[in-house]
């Protein structure tokens, strides 16, 4: 039989599944403090492919989908993400909460209409547009922080233009997840809030002793984290009696009505000593030096309930210098 020469030829070769890799084609890089959630978004974008499509692929139903893996990942979808980006295990549980941080201080998954309550997430428009592939950092979810530790600025909680809270994991159209979901604003062009020296202090302070892990483990880091979500009942003018439940300006408002007379040198920006000092506790021996003063002074004295109009602070701040102060070798402070 006469084979046409102009008749493709046949050969048995490997199998499809045998040459083709099942990984993703492109792969993406988790940053420095990274979500796990702000990962996944970035993950998708460079795929090609919408967030609530994105849940899909993972098996999961729309809605909060990649914030719920940031408190939870199943071990299915993980060993799903390893086997298609090559992310190690040990990376993918680095970058979920529930690795190292306080979970009763975390901002809860919600929305909420009105203003001066919670979304879930917050964010630093200066940290956005200097990132290369602007990111969601893991200590944005804390209630604690209220501040950016690069810039010194406010965060944000909402989109500036739409006052919508941050939904990546509801986009139905292919943008990167520094822009609003709603809107499409750029979340890089928000304004700067500046915030007052001492809430600054306060808030770089609170974020150093909650960084050991040992901290929700031990009797006074229990009692302080207590103290810390009680902090609204304990300056008064807010119907929300629990600091989670505050949008980050009222929590902001908060804080700096608790820091209101604590020292302005301390909190000089200019101060080069006290910046090379970094506000750093290193170690969680350190910190033990001063959670229990910290939450001494975070408790509300009874008979001395607060008024609207009292111009006092509602904690003990000179012992909060004090405390904080000595965990700082060679460091000495005067108290008139």
């Amino acid at each position: 039989m006469a084979i046409d020469p102009l008749s493709p030829a046949i050969s048995v070769r490997e199998r499809y599944g045998d040459v083709v890799s099942n990984r993703w084609p492109v792969i993406v890089e988790p940053q420095h403090d990274e979500m796990l959630s702000s990962w996944l978004h970035r993950l998708a974008y460079a795929n090609g492919v919408v967030p609530r499509a994105f849940a899909r692929v993972l098996g999961l139903a729309p809605g909060m989908w990649s914030a719920s893996l940031d408190l939870r990942l199943p071990g299915d979808i993980a060993r799903q993400l390893c086997a298609n980006t090559g992310v190690s295990p040990d990376q993918l549980s680095a970058m979920t909460l529930s690795h190292a941080l306080p979970k009763q201080l975390l901002l809860p998954l919600r929305n909420s209409g009105r203003r001066d309550r919670s979304t879930w997430l917050q964010f630093c428009s200066q940290c956005l547009t200097e990132d290369s592939q602007p990111y969601f950092r893991r200590r944005w979810r804390l209630a604690t922080r209220v501040s950016c530790t690069k810039h010194g600025c406010r965060l944000r909680d909402r989109c500036p233009c739409c006052r919508s809270r941050i939904a990546v994991f509801n986009g139905r159209r292919l943008l990167p997840q520094h822009r609003c979901a709603r809107c499409s604003y750029d979340l890089r062009g928000a304004s700067i809030i500046t915030i007052s020296p001492g809430a600054k202090w306060f808030d770089r302070c609170i974020d150093d002793i909650c960084r050991p892990e040992a901290l929700t483990s031990s009797p006074t880091g229990r009692a302080l984290i207590r103290r810390l979500l009680s902090m609204p009942n304990l300056v008064g003018g807010y119907s929300a009696k629990i600091l989670t439940s505050l949008s980050t300006a009222a929590r902001t408002r908060c804080v700096e009505k608790l820091t209101c007379h604590l020292s302005d040198w301390l909190m000089d920006d200019e101060d080069i000593d006290f910046k090379e000092r970094g506000y750093a506790i290193l170690s969680s021996g350190n910190s033990g030096r001063i959670v229990e003063p910290l939450t001494a002074a975070l408790t509300r004295k009874r008979g001395r309930p607060m008024t609207a109009n009292h111009r006092q602070p509602a904690a003990a701040n000179t012992e909060l210098l004090k405390a904080y102060v000595q965990t700082s070798p060679g460091h000495r402070l005067t108290i008139i």
